[in-house]
């Protein structure tokens, strides 16, 4: 059975254990607990992608361009005050065989509109900012809690990530972000169906 059809409780489960395979994931994942960082996910490319991987019969970390460290902190929007969490995170994460990309999201709407050309509200949360991705397939993030237990968000379901479709999501990022971010993904894992921008 197709892991995209299974009960979503089951998906959930389906989703720890294929993400499991990719110990540079579980590995960032334990050091972003030890960060202790507010509303922290793991998110975009390094989850869907290693799904990706494993459904299509890939080594789970093949691909992966970097590790998406999601948290939110609107209690100082200060480059300084992300800076030194990027520094803390650079510290954590020296072992680890991969980049970890760390973003306070409370800061997204001072730098977005210059680097992508559309102004972004302020996100209110990281799920609000999980959920303007470009794609709704990669609108999941995963993290641990202290108790070692999973918690996973995914506003659009897993269905897609598991079914390999790549659906837009024009609700902040430009066409050609979605464009170009699926040209890449589909010379990567051509067996994706890469549904067109609206």
């Amino acid at each position: 059975m197709r892991l995209g059809r299974l009960p979503l409780d089951e998906q959930i489960e389906a989703l720890r254990d294929v993400l499991s395979r990719n110990t540079t994931l579980t590995d960032v994942l334990a050091g972003a607990a030890g960060l202790r960082l507010p509303g922290w996910y793991l998110t975009a490319g390094c989850v869907v992608q290693t799904v990706w991987n494993v459904v299509t019969g890939k080594p789970a970390e093949d691909g992966i361009l970097d590790y998406d460290l999601f948290y939110f902190d609107a209690s100082d929007l200060s480059w300084e005050a992300e800076d030194a969490v990027i520094r803390a995170g650079r510290e954590r994460f020296a072992a680890v065989p991969a980049t970890v990309e760390i973003r306070n999201e409370a800061r997204v709407h001072l730098w977005y509109e210059q680097k992508f050309g559309v102004p972004c509200p302020p996100h209110d949360s990281t799920e609000s900012a999980i959920d303007s991705f470009a794609a709704t397939t990669c609108c999941v993030g995963v993290r641990t809690d202290p108790d070692g237990r999973w918690r996973v968000y995914a506003p659009h379901g897993l269905s897609d990530v598991f079914d390999l479709v790549v659906r837009p999501n024009p609700v902040l990022a430009p066409r050609d972000v979605y464009e170009t971010k699926t040209s890449r993904w589909r010379e990567q894992w051509p067996e994706l169906t890469v549904l067109p921008w609206p």
